[in-house]
């Protein structure tokens, strides 16, 4: 039989930058220690596969290779091997064209003149005047124009910064065109998530544009936990949660302790479950 299968975000779920949620990495071990899989999904482009999977290391999560989906991923997919991507974003966007076999040209490298089949757009640490201004320009020449997530902020212990979606807007609203957008809950990630991993059968996540979205998208039970950028006191949300918890520690618990009943073949029919939270 196959055990069900609990896909985690990343920012706002599991660390916030590098400071991980207290019992996050206690709690997720004690899931797959009772026999259930464990995926991470993550929206934020930026780091390389190795950094992503040494950080859930450090933080005391066991993760396998494959276990460990981005948006950078979903992208790449949106890439042709052999066309020529002009990336305004982080490492990770250039690891995954690079496996897709596209040709990566880095936005501070780019000159006037050089010519990109696509431009690639997710949160970028280093953004300045002269990155933003070669990804307008190439998309102003003829590139399309792909972003990894469209998520306006991205948590940090400081407060939110302005995320991936940010970036894309401005690079959409100064060349005047409509991206494709790849990570969550989009359908490149779900197309990422159901090739990986076949069923999922919760999501859990901070944002429900995003990670419940997905979940709906892939026919799963949304679980939102209150660590990152949805806070305690929320009006309406869309998707609404199936559950909701404080953190994953207390998701966890209520799974483990009987108080909770979010699996099954309902999991896939869109119906509530049974157990969930007051909100």
């Amino acid at each position: 039989m196959t055990p069900p299968c609990w896909l985690f975000d990343l920012d706002g779920v599991v660390w916030l930058g590098d400071e991980p949620i207290a019992g996050s990495a206690a709690a997720i071990t004690r899931l797959v220690a009772s026999g259930r899989r464990v995926a991470y999904f993550t929206n934020n482009s930026s780091p390389r596969r190795h950094d992503q999977l040494a950080k859930l290391r450090r933080a005391g999560h066991e993760v396998d290779h494959d276990d460990v989906l981005s948006s950078a991923e979903a992208a790449a997919l949106l890439c042709e091997p052999g066309e020529r991507a002009l990336v305004l974003g982080g490492p990770g966007i250039a690891e995954s064209l690079g496996a897709r076999g596209v040709e990566v040209l880095d936005a501070s490298d780019a000159r006037p003149g050089d010519v990109a089949d696509v431009v690639v757009v997710g949160i970028d640490f280093s953004l300045d005047a002269a990155r933003l201004a070669a990804a307008v320009r190439a998309v102003r020449a003829g590139a399309r124009l792909v972003g990894t997530n469209d998520d306006a902020t991205f948590p940090t212990p400081d407060g939110p910064l302005a995320g991936g979606g940010a970036i894309l807007a401005a690079v959409a609203y100064a060349s005047g065109t409509s991206p494709v957008v790849a990570g969550k809950p989009h359908p490149a990630s779900i197309e990422l998530a159901r090739e990986r991993l076949g069923t999922v059968d919760v999501v859990v996540g901070d944002r429900a544009s995003t990670d419940g979205a997905l979940a709906r998208g892939l026919g799963a039970r949304f679980a939102l936990v209150l660590s990152g950028v949805t806070a305690a006191g929320h009006g309406p949300l869309d998707p609404e949660p199936d559950v909701e918890a404080r953190d994953v520690g207390e998701l966890v618990d209520q799974l483990l302790d009987g108080r909770l009943d979010v699996e099954g073949p309902a999991a896939r029919d869109g119906g509530p479950a049974s157990g969930a939270t007051d909100r």
